[in-house]
């Protein structure tokens, strides 16, 4: 699929602030610490949890900076919360100065994802981070 500046920016922009709302509407005691919050239809559907569920919990305990929690819950919170935080303002960047360094850095890394060498072992570490989620009864 080829996607130019605008589209991406676009895409990456409206997910970062509905990451923003489904936090916003997510943040109090009782949602991170139980399973209040089930927002997969994986998990819906199956009873089963998906690779990325608890990823909310986790990016909440990031927030309240309890680190050890937020990894136990599910580590990709960590890569969530790094998205949400430096999208918008490389985005901002890229607008002001009229770049495409985001651009840029999106192809190389889809270049370097569709390579086996590289993608394989990322394709191995979500598997292996649903069969812990399903481990851990989440």
């Amino acid at each position: 699929m080829i996607i130019n500046r605008n589209k991406l920016y676009a895409l990456l922009f409206t997910a970062c602030i509905a990451g923003y709302i489904w936090l916003f509407f997510n943040m109090n005691d009782n949602t991170t610490d139980s399973n209040l919050v089930v927002g997969c239809l994986i998990k819906k559907t199956t009873n089963m949890p998906c690779p990325s569920c608890g990823t909310t919990r986790s990016v909440i305990h990031l927030i309240n900076g309890n680190l050890n929690s937020a990894f136990m819950i599910n580590p990709f919170g960590f890569l969530i919360a790094a998205i949400l935080l430096i999208s918008p303002v490389w985005i901002a960047y890229d607008v002001a100065t009229k770049k495409e360094t985001l651009l840029s850095c999106y192809k190389k890394t889809e270049y370097y994802i569709r390579q086996p060498k590289y993608g394989i072992p990322l394709l191995l570490i979500v598997i292996f981070n649903w069969i812990w989620n399903i481990a851990k009864g989440l």
